[in-house]
């Protein structure tokens, strides 16, 4: 079965060109020019991924981002202008996975698509074309405190709480509790994530999902319970 991904651009020529691509790779496309139209298929329709414009004509990208974030967890791309970085910052904050910078190469924007959906087929077995699952979740509960994550379910509850976690706010606590203890430096929770993505120090990306995820917490910077900043190396979880 062909993963189902939601295109949403009010720009006919980038709507139609992503469409070509990605029917090129056998995904099956929903394309729309307005974020209404798009709402309306989300409603009735199993969606695997969606690619996002900002500016649209009638609700906002960054909108359209939240409602689906209330009721799903699939991964969002964001399309933002050239060096918008409070767009991209924007995104991430509200649930976004990833950020394609217009004007974008199409290859690059299918290598993106194809990662995004690798990560959350792996740590979302149920969603998987395979049905099978990754070698990484033999071990299914990883526990910390209060905090505890069940990889093959995908589940992370806090306390009794559950906690509503996009796929790279699910992938980052993972690496983080499976590291329990040692210090995972933003480099790697980067290249782990992206893998083979370009990483330079003033990437902000890991910093944003960390805040986000304190936030999902209920955790402090200053004080965590869970999250520690290790002050120009990375993030922690202590046990």
């Amino acid at each position: 079965m062909s993963n189902k991904i939601l295109v949403v651009d009010d720009e006919t020529e980038i709507a139609d060109l992503i469409e070509v691509y990605l029917k090129n790779e056998n995904y099956t496309v929903f394309k729309f020019y307005t974020a209404q139209e798009a709402l309306n298929c989300i409603e009735t329709t199993p969606i695997d991924l969606a690619i996002l414009d900002i500016m649209l004509p009638d609700i906002d990208g960054f909108t359209l981002c939240k409602k689906i974030r209330e009721h799903h967890t699939y991964p969002i791309i964001m399309l933002t202008a050239k060096d918008a970085e409070t767009d991209k910052i924007t995104g991430l904050t509200l649930g976004a996975d990833d950020y394609i910078t217009k004007p974008f190469r199409p290859l690059e924007m299918i290598a993106r698509v194809k990662s995004q959906l690798r990560r959350y087929q792996k740590y979302n077995p149920a969603h998987s074309d395979t049905g099978e699952t990754s070698s990484a979740a033999t071990e299914d509960n990883l526990v910390c405190g209060s905090l505890t994550m069940n990889i093959k379910a995908h589940t992370c509850f806090l306390g009794e709480t559950p906690l509503v976690l996009t796929p790279t706010e699910f992938s980052i606590l993972r690496i983080l509790l499976e590291n329990t203890g040692n210090v995972v430096s933003s480099e790697d929770l980067f290249h782990k994530i992206w893998q083979d993505e370009y990483y330079s120090k003033s990437n902000n990306t890991i910093t944003v999902h960390i805040r986000h995820l304190r936030e999902k917490m209920g955790d402090s910077m200053d004080k965590p319970r869970f999250i520690k900043t290790i002050w120009g190396v990375g993030y922690k979880i202590e046990s």
